[in-house]
């Protein structure tokens, strides 16, 4: 075992050791309590019934409330004391204050000029009420000349990356949710080092659990040693707390305020297929080049700056655009969504797309997890005679998140939806394409904790110069995958159907 294998190791079994000790004190104590059992039976009575009005008054998604609420009625102490553990969205002083210092930040270095929104209204109506929508809620505005470049593989973007990022001058700035050390990031950290001696601000922000079993405990501090200015978002501390869902799932690389990149691809090997895990590993990324990758600066500098309690002179880090770039036809939005306010940015601006389509919607997801809106969106316009298909994993990366995918293969079949299995591996590729003229891509999966619990980053799109290659890609991609039909779905065993649903 290698060194940094044993430090991993020895990381993550710490941590499930605390955690575990925490949930055996909690079980212990509803154990202990249920010994005065009429006292208990009555408070915890009046606790579930305040609790539970609590949630319906809450601004949550409704299918997070029954889940909690069946919680609560099935097992009311261990219910309660895990909700207000883990449930709702409650914020300390400091994390509001950060929040709204980064709200601040976005608004006095972002704002929307009129004759890019009038030109997207003059072309299309449902085009411009959705990037309306993303700057009134989030702040990002949408643009005009910026080129894109869609990657329909890992493999393919890995090479841009790397010339791209030996092209900058003055910064290079990277979020991202997984980093682990390989072919990949040796090849991105050794241009980080050469441009951190050259005298360039470099920026590493990573989270900490997301890279707990790829990096060892401390690597940010290695990281300033060569000159980089490192950040761990959230670290991760075996504390039972909320906290620990909120992990920053974003995928930026920002070179110079002038290109940017984005998509599904970690910094890993497995996202360039130079380690295999679950068959051929399919993901995207979208490249950006103009004036929208301002707005993905101050995306990363409003979580930088949250994550290190400073502010700094944004406009100052603001490059000059070419008044028009040869290839920068369409609109492009980049946006983020937060779990910290009662805004589901990604979910609606997704539903929005869905209902407005009027041909055809297209989806590419590792995870199938639908609630009642957006199932209600695809199976309606299933029903209306709209082309719907989406295409999943045939070999899952986490087999019980495949087992709920599933699930809903049988719903949506049935209304006519096309569902696709990626029968080379896994595909973890995030796009949604409709009518060949809208696109959303980037880190937002189709789950519950990418909608609701993680921080995430995408980029809206409407006839950009990449929406050809994406419809390509899917084209090539429905080829070599199987179609699981409703019939095939009716074969599944009955237990199979049942442990789905359950899950």
């Amino acid at each position: 075992m290698s060194r940094l294998a044993k430090l991993v190791f020895q990381r993550v079994i710490v941590v499930a050791f605390f955690i575990l000790l925490q949930l055996a004190v909690l079980l212990a104590t509803v154990l202990w309590l249920s010994e005065y059992r009429r006292w208990i039976q009555v408070v915890s009575a009046v606790l579930s019934i305040l609790t539970i009005v609590y949630l319906l008054y809450d601004r949550t998604n409704s299918s997070y409330k029954i889940a909690w609420i069946i919680l609560i009625l099935a097992f009311p102490v261990a219910g309660i004391c895990l909700y207000f553990t883990f449930g709702g969205r409650r914020l300390n002083l400091r994390t509001r204050q950060g929040m709204h210092q980064a709200e601040d930040m976005v608004r006095e270095n972002l704002w929307q000029e009129n004759l890019i929104s009038d030109n997207l209204k003059n072309l299309s109506d449902p085009a411009a009420a959705s990037a309306a929508y993303l700057y009134n809620v989030s702040g990002y505005p949408v643009y005009d000349n910026t080129e894109t470049e869609y990657f329909p593989l890992g493999d393919l973007l890995y090479p841009k990356m790397l010339e791209e990022l030996q092209k900058a001058e003055k910064y290079i700035f990277l979020e991202y949710f997984i980093i682990g050390e390989g072919v990949m990031w040796d090849g991105i950290l050794k241009i980080l080092k050469e441009k951190a001696q050259q005298g360039l601000d470099v920026r590493v922000l990573y989270d900490d659990f997301g890279c707990i079993t790829t990096l060892p405990s401390g690597y940010d501090k290695y990281l300033r040693k060569l000159g980089i200015q490192a950040r761990v978002f959230n670290p991760f501390v075996p504390v039972l707390s909320g906290r620990l869902n909120n992990r920053d799932h974003r995928k930026l690389m920002i070179i110079d305020g002038k290109v940017g990149f984005t998509g599904g691809v970690n910094l890993a090997d497995e996202y360039i297929n130079r380690r295999e895990r679950f068959g051929h590993w399919k993901d995207c990324g979208l490249m950006l080049r103009g004036e929208a990758v301002w707005a993905m600066v101050v995306m990363f500098l409003s979580q930088w700056d949250t994550s290190t309690g400073q502010l700094e002179d944004v406009a100052a880090l603001r490059p000059a655009y070419p008044y028009r770039l040869a290839g920068g036809e369409g609109f492009v939005q980049p946006f983020c969504d937060t779990p910290l306010d009662n805004e589901d940015i990604s979910e609606c601006t997704l539903l929005t797309l869905f209902q407005r389509a009027v041909k055809s919607i297209y989806m590419m997801t590792p995870y199938l997890i639908l609630d009642d809106k957006i199932s209600a969106a695809l199976l309606t316009a299933a029903k209306t005679g709209l082309d719907v298909r989406i295409i999943t994993p045939h070999i899952p990366d986490k087999w019980y998140v495949h087992a709920v995918t599933r699930a809903h293969y049988e719903m949506l079949t049935e209304a006519g939806v096309r569902i696709y299995e990626y029968t080379p591996g896994f595909i973890h590729s995030k796009v949604y394409l409709v009518d060949d003229r809208y696109a959303v891509t980037g880190s937002v999966n189709l789950d519950f904790r990418s909608l609701y619990l993680h921080f995430e980053n995408a980029v809206y799109l409407f006839d950009a110069t990449c929406i050809e290659a994406i419809g390509e890609d899917f084209q090539r991609t429905f080829e070599v995958s199987e179609e699981i039909t409703w019939r095939k779905c009716r074969n599944t065993s009955l237990f199979q159907r049942l442990f789905r649903a359950a899950l």
